[in-house]
């Protein structure tokens, strides 16, 4: 940590960033703002993004306004109104909540990496990295590369998602854990002809699938399965599989002619972790934020939002206290609480019985996200 002017208490902090998805780029872009020199350290060959959009929040957009590209972000996505579905194909939301409560931003992940990429500065990312650990000490943290020689930073923050290697060696053994039986499948193909509502069928047999607009050009499906069972066939079997479930013969045609439209190479397919409930999330030099810290179940649909969220908070934390051995407890005594209950919200959402009651549940929910977000 260097000062270039002691009278002034202006300090210029070298920190990692671990992780160039959504939640690392958009740290990195946040300590840049409070005036750190950051470095990202991305293992893949090149910044991509992993999945098909991605639901923005208002307490998420708040965040990109502040960083100054909250208007940007906006002008990729399409605003959503979500609505839920019963097999018959009735609409259902919860009653007494206010349009807030089922509103936020539906964005394409590419397009929101790449802008995220091009503020913090292509410069300041090294794709390629892989980290195999690391060490503190008092003055700072040293981190271990595959390749090449080891980095000093005063502060590394570790936005490796549920698989993280900063989570490892912060706290051995939080391996992150197979949520059995939960597969989640989705692309993105060509909106032309498609629907431009959005749609989210709670069917039975714990199967939930729909699809939203997600660009002007492109709409995402999505189907999610709770206790899956054996898996026979191609992804684009397996998905088509599970929507059939969803809805009684007539209702959700349109979701079954994305599925069978989409090349089985474009479907992404995946088995749902979850990072259990953690006991400290930072040392002294050391913090975990987004899904490296939190992993949950992609079915409340706020993960990202949440992610960003941390962000936020982190970057108060450290502009109130440029010493990260006192901005990372404060940083950790507001999160962890917080999802202490988002867990029992995500548990009562997957757990509903029927339609119904997933509508009055989520709503509950992102209600209770909304209003008690930081400011």
């Amino acid at each position: 940590m260097e000062c270039d002017n002691p009278s002034r208490k202006e300090w210029t902090m070298h920190t990692i960033v671990v992780g160039g998805g959504l939640v690392g780029l958009t740290t990195a872009a946040a300590l840049q703002h409070i005036g750190h020199t950051v470095t990202v350290l991305e293992q893949a060959p090149e910044i991509r993004a992993v999945g098909a959009g991605i639901g923005l929040w208002d307490n998420a957009l708040r965040e990109l306004d502040e960083l100054g590209i909250g208007t940007r972000v906006r002008a990729l996505g399409q605003g959503i109104e979500t609505w839920f579905f019963d097999p018959a194909g009735h609409p259902l939301r919860a009653p007494g909540r206010d349009a807030s409560d089922h509103s936020f931003l539906l964005v394409p992940r590419p397009e929101l990496n790449a802008l995220l990429a091009d503020h913090v500065g292509r410069d300041r990312i090294t794709v390629g990295a892989k980290v195999t650990g690391y060490t503190e000490d008092a003055g700072g943290v040293v981190v271990r590369l595959a390749e090449g020689d080891p980095l000093r930073a005063d502060l590394l923050v570790g936005a490796d998602g549920v698989h993280s290697r900063i989570r490892a060696g912060l706290l051995p053994g939080s391996e992150a854990q197979v949520h059995q039986g939960h597969y989640a499948w989705r692309a993105i193909v060509p909106a032309a002809g498609r629907p431009e509502g959005t749609v989210l069928t709670v069917g039975p047999g714990r199967t939930r699938g729909g699809y939203a607009r997600v660009a002007a050009d492109r709409t995402m499906w999505m189907v999610n399965q709770f206790d899956a069972g054996p898996l026979t066939g191609g992804k684009r079997d397996r998905a088509l599989q599970r929507a059939h479930r969803l809805a009684d013969a007539g209702w959700h045609e349109d979701l079954l002619r994305m599925i069978a439209d989409t090349p089985e190479d474009a479907i992404l397919e995946n088995r749902i972790m979850r990072v259990p409930a953690l006991p400290h999330w930072t040392s002294d030099r050391v913090a975990l934020i987004g899904d490296a810290a939190h992993g949950l179940s992609p079915h409340i649909a706020a993960g990202g939002t949440l992610g960003i969220e941390d962000v936020g908070v982190l970057r108060a934390a450290l502009s109130a206290s440029p010493d990260p051995a006192a901005a990372l407890p404060a940083y950790e005594r507001a999160r962890i609480p917080r999802f202490d209950r988002i867990r029992e919200f995500s548990e009562s959402v997957e757990n509903t019985a029927d339609a119904a009651e997933f509508a009055e549940t989520y709503a509950a929910f992102s209600h209770w996200m909304l209003t008690t977000a930081p400011q």
